[in-house]
């Protein structure tokens, strides 16, 4: 782990902060619950509205903290909320990334709660969007609050008394933009474009990424790095069309053999994937990044238990955290052949289907894969087959690793203060997102920072979110802007922008 022993120190408002957060815990859960209960589902037309009740609450929200600027700005089937509080002159501009939309659900399998009647158990609120990200999203909302607090009592403090003297309406000593979309469970497709559109409006110095996990409640981590993302649909075609078993059964070529046959050979016996030249612009992996990942708890028995996973699969001559976080993987999401739903027709299918997901690092592009895929398909399906491979290359996303950047020191301390931690480590996201496409266009570093855990099931039945996680990222966050704002251990130049 990084140390940052005594690091909480350097944050001397940090207890006056936690204290006006904690003050509004019930006002968070509040806020959260009535959010969750909008059902902004991205890629469901009858959810279309939604999705804009969605933005159109957010940005209530923002107007309520104060924020001067915000809209609600069409992106492609959505909406993207934009807000802006820029008045510190020569301090540095951070721009915060997340989403608001939500995964679809299936309410059949939600055994707590129904998924957008959002219910409180044990310190949780149930509900689709709790933890990915409307939470996350209210935390930087409630962090912002807290830093306005102790900019208007000065020195950190936060006393709200009827007694205290009142001035003038504060504002952030950290130049503030959010943009917050509404297609990243659809893999942001409009989202470049939207930036190309805006790009001086959008400028920053820095931004921070708000789409991703913690490693541990108890044991807080910063994500240095965030792999990248393709998905592909593979269908294989057999018979010209679906044909009564008992009529053709033993001649016919079944297409959901085949299928089966193409997706075992595609990993080695080591666990590794096996489409030709897949590897070869994979980056070493970082020394320091590497040493940092073994000073983080991990037991088998704890992962396999907060994971659900059942066993521990993969690439032989790694360990799990590695890969992760740091090596390529490709997943199968979905199967599909003869007939799925319904009675059975006993038919040998036409067809069978199935999407991939492929999971990249540094080095790797996601149209060299599709190309290499592409061709070791044809190279090894049968001859009494034929196939269609279809990448989504418009809703791909590279991998993207942060710089050695003075920000990323003073999150450390900042995460240590929040989560009252001796020390902080390092870690990467397993998921992919816009981290490398926001950099790119922006021309600024992204740092990570989020309050999801493994365990909240994201994308899952049952999702949910700790208000004390939520409420210790709060702090953090409040900590952050106060470090950027007076540049503790954070150089900048002439004109108040953070020095890389």
């Amino acid at each position: 782990m990084q140390d940052t022993q005594g690091a909480g120190g350097s944050h001397d408002g940090a207890p006056d902060l936690r204290a006006f957060v904690r003050s509004r815990e019930a006002e968070l859960e509040r806020r959260l619950a009535e959010w969750v209960r909008i059902p902004g589902i991205l890629g469901a037309a009858e959810h279309s509205q939604d999705l804009l009740g969605s933005a159109n609450w957010l940005a209530g929200e923002f107007r309520e903290v104060g924020f001067p600027v915000v809209e609600v700005l069409p992106t492609g089937e959505s909406h993207t909320v934009y807000a802006e509080w820029c008045q510190a002159p020569g301090a540095p501009t951070v721009l915060v990334y997340s989403h608001h939309d939500v995964r679809a659900v299936r309410p059949e399998n939600w055994a707590l709660t129904a998924p957008f009647e959002p219910v409180l158990r044990e310190g949780r609120l149930y509900g689709r969007g709790s933890s990915d990200a409307k939470g996350q999203i209210l935390a930087h909302l409630e962090a912002v609050r807290a830093h306005l607090a102790a900019s208007e009592t000065g020195a950190g403090g936060t006393d709200t008394s009827p007694d205290t003297v009142a001035g003038p309406d504060p504002a952030p000593k950290v130049n503030l933009k959010f943009l917050v979309e509404g297609e990243e469970e659809g893999g942001s497709p409009n989202l470049a474009k939207l930036l190309e559109d805006h790009v001086d409006r959008f400028a920053a110095d820095l931004v921070l990424f708000s789409d991703t996990l913690l490693w541990d409640a108890a044991h807080p981590a910063v994500c240095v790095s965030l792999r990248g993302m393709l998905s592909a649909h593979l269908e294989v075609y057999g018979p010209e069309r679906d044909v009564h078993s008992g009529a053709v059964s033993g001649n016919a070529p079944n297409p959901a053999f085949e299928l089966g046959r193409l997706l075992g050979l595609m990993h080695d016996q080591d666990g590794r994937v096996a489409v030709p030249g897949f590897y070869d612009d994979v980056a070493p992996l970082p020394a320091d990044l590497r040493n940092a990942l073994k000073d983080l708890p991990f037991s088998e028995e704890d992962w396999l238990a907060r994971s659900e996973t059942g066993a521990i699969t993969g690439e032989k001559g790694y360990t799990v955290l590695e890969r992760l976080w740091l090596r390529p993987a490709v997943e199968v999401t979905s199967i599909i052949a003869g007939d799925p739903l319904g009675v059975s027709r006993a038919a040998v299918p036409a067809v069978a289907s199935a999407d991939l997901s492929f999971r990249t690092v540094p080095g790797q592009r996601a149209e060299k894969i599709a190309g290499q895929l592409q061709e070791w398909v044809a190279a090894t399906i049968g001859d009494a087959y034929s196939f269609s491979l279809i990448p989504d290359l418009e809703t791909a996303q590279e991998p993207y690793r942060t710089p050695d950047h003075p920000a990323v020191a003073a999150l450390e301390k900042a995460m240590a203060a929040g989560f009252r931690a001796d020390r902080t480590g390092r870690m990467g996201n397993a998921g992919g997102g816009p981290a490398e496409l926001l950099s790119r266009t922006l021309a600024a570093p992204v740092l990570f920072f989020g309050t999801g855990l493994v365990e909240d099931h994201w994308h899952d039945s049952d999702e949910s979110a700790g208000l004390d996680v939520l409420m210790n990222g709060a702090v953090t966050l409040a900590c952050f802007w106060e470090a950027l704002a007076t540049k503790q251990g954070i150089g900048d130049d002439d004109d108040g922008h953070l020095r890389q």
